[in-house]
């Protein structure tokens, strides 16, 4: 059975891990298995992938039939912990591509998509709260908070008043209605007006942010010297926790804060070569327009210790 979507910007990240016959990599974000096979068939020796959907997981075999696989029912900001409870640090690479897949986009009963009416969950892991529990029980200025943070949508108080005042909602697509109405929606729009809020809800019910940071520190601490990271991201917020990590840790940070004072912390840098960032090519764009956003950022791991095990000491 074949992947149903081929990732985004594939033969650059192959390329980003610099792939050697025998390499251990980490795919992070292991969905349709997209990375996996193209790093399998890059001479890799063993892929351990991770996912935290558990549908992503059971298909797993299926998509990739391989005996050099070894798939995890876990976040990606755990795969430190989980690597060394099976003896399988350092790694030679490790690979990470942020946000929502395709597959669950594409699923209605999934609830990640405006476009497809379903119920309204987005739940990657399909625990905990639903999109449906928050919306129908915070409170205005918890929504609006959300909605402007994650969804950096100007006029969040106006959509979380919408909200507020159509509740119950139980499906994606009044949703979508709910927000198209308050913001205003016609034909012809560059974007459709949903879309900063349900990324933001998206983002907040499965702590994507959060994730992200501690899967780059997981990612520190299992990378041998040399070993390579790539992290594709899909929208601003995301890309500056990997562009800030990456320029703090290759020791390029602007200055101290009141978390970290350079000056007094003096840890070596833990990543060199830190690529420029990489956006798809106009003929990927014209395959795949959900690529639009998308960026590559890479870099090479050092001798130095991780910065949390320094400071530890």
């Amino acid at each position: 059975m074949s992947a149903p979507h081929v990732p985004v910007l594939l033969d650059e990240v192959v390329e980003a891990l610099s792939i050697t016959d025998g390499d251990v990599i980490v795919d992070g974000t292991f969905g349709a298995g997209g990375y996996t096979r193209a790093i399998l068939s890059a001479g890799a020796g063993r892929v351990i992938g991770f996912d935290r959907d558990p549908d992503a997981v059971s298909a797993g075999p299926t998509r990739v039939p391989s005996s050099a696989l070894t798939l995890i029912e876990a976040p990606f900001s755990s795969l430190d912990v989980e690597l060394a409870q099976r003896d399988l640090v350092p790694v030679d690479g490790v690979v990470l591509d942020i946000g929502v897949s395709s597959m669950q986009l594409d699923e209605a009963d999934r609830g990640f998509s405006f476009s497809q009416d379903g119920p309204l969950d987005m739940r990657m892991s399909q625990a905990g709260e639903s999109a449906a529990d928050f919306l129908n029980h915070a409170d205005e200025a918890e929504i609006a908070r959300v909605i402007k943070t994650y969804g950096e949508e100007p006029r969040a108080r106006r959509v979380a008043a919408a909200i507020v005042r159509a509740r119950p909602l139980t499906r994606t697509g009044e949703l979508a209605e709910v927000v198209r109405r308050a913001l205003g929606h016609h034909k012809g729009m560059k974007s459709d007006p949903a879309t900063r809020t349900f990324q933001a809800i998206r983002i907040h019910l499965n702590a994507e942010l959060d994730e992200l940071e501690a899967g780059l520190r997981a990612a520190e601490r299992v990378l041998k010297p040399g070993g390579r990271l790539a992290v594709v991201t899909f929208h601003s917020l995301e890309d500056r926790i990997v562009k800030r990590f990456l320029r703090d840790r290759g020791g390029k940070a602007p200055g101290g804060s009141r978390h970290r004072p350079v000056a007094d912390d003096g840890l070596a840098p833990t990543f060199t070569s830190v690529a420029k960032p990489v956006s798809p090519s106009e003929a990927e764009l014209h395959r795949n327009p959900r690529a639009r956003s998308a960026r590559l950022r890479s870099a090479v791991r050092t001798e130095a210790p991780a910065w949390d095990q320094e400071l530890a000491a």
